[in-house]
């Protein structure tokens, strides 16, 4: 059932704008920069590294590329991480800070980049991210991790991504790879229901969200995946966020969906600085997921 809310402009912008929301949100994007520069120079690191087949890369303005942190021993779990940023703002290079502490935590670490709206679509965006996890399960091999083990996790449009591809089946990508390149997810206020983002003021001219693809690109409409998503949001976030989760919850249901809980005392910001404290929670859940 849609919430009544959801024609009202005003109603969806407080909702889901989330910079709006958080004041200082300036300080938490600064503060994220300032430690992935400090990652990329005192962490060992492979970056810009090409994953798009070359019949695709033809179609794209830039083609995007993806970085990788290294583990320091073979067959280590790897966390391929999707930044967030509503499909149309921010880098890979913006997030290298989530690295450090799980690379000495001895996982391998992919973070990949992707084209940007309104230049492309969200369906294109959640492709390109089908082909960064096809080359992870190739080539992550070479950088230590084991493509047995590989753990999707994303934040805000990540979060969406990461549920986008626990319900990938490679087989359509490709003949050499298996249906289930990854059996765990974990989305850090995710959006699985996409159709209010098609009236959200703030988003839609760059979105361009049609109904048909709204539809298409909602995990939450899709059939439940065999794999696990674990889904958290900061317990200061919007209605709408937690209503996200609880949705994606309710749909596939608490076998696939075991976890589904707020972060204590976090906004939309300040929850992704719990992945990567070591004594967070969250980062715990984290670990729990690469190490099984």
């Amino acid at each position: 059932m849609l919430n009544e809310n959801f024609g009202d402009s005003a109603w969806l912008d407080a909702q889901y704008n989330n910079r709006a929301r958080v004041p200082d949100h300036a300080a938490h994007l600064a503060q994220w920069a300032r430690d992935s520069q400090l990652a990329r120079e005192r962490t060992a690191c492979v970056l810009d590294v090409p994953f798009m087949l070359p019949t695709r890369q033809r179609s794209l303005l830039v083609p995007p590329t993806l970085d990788v942190f290294p583990a320091a021993r073979p067959n280590s779990p790897v966390l391929l991480f999707i930044h967030g940023g509503w499909w149309r703002s921010l880098d890979k290079s913006d997030h290298s800070f989530i690295a450090p502490p799980f690379v000495r935590a001895g996982v391998t670490v992919v973070i990949p980049n992707y084209n940007l709206c309104p230049t492309v679509g969200v369906d294109t965006i959640a492709w390109q991210m089908a082909q960064a996890l096809a080359w992870t399960h190739r080539h992550v091999a070479q950088h230590h991790g084991d493509p047995q083990r590989i753990v999707v996790a994303g934040h805000s449009a990540g979060g969406h991504l990461a549920a986008m591809l626990l319900c990938c089946d490679g087989r359509k990508i490709a003949s050499d790879l298996p249906a289930q390149m990854s059996t765990s997810a974990l989305s850090i206020s995710g959006v699985f229901d996409m159709q209010p983002l098609r009236q959200t003021p703030f988003l839609k001219a760059d979105l361009k969200l049609t109904a048909a693809v709204a539809r298409r690109v909602s995990p939450a409409f899709f059939p439940a995946p065999n794999g696990t998503l674990t889904a958290v949001y900061g317990a200061l976030e919007s209605e709408e966020f937690a209503r996200q989760s609880r949705l994606i919850q309710s749909r596939w249901g608490a076998r696939v969906v075991p976890v589904c809980e707020a972060v204590p005392g976090a906004n939309h910001f300040s929850v992704l600085d719990e992945l990567t404290r070591p004594n967070a929670q969250l980062h715990h859940m984290a670990l729990q997921l690469l190490k099984r």
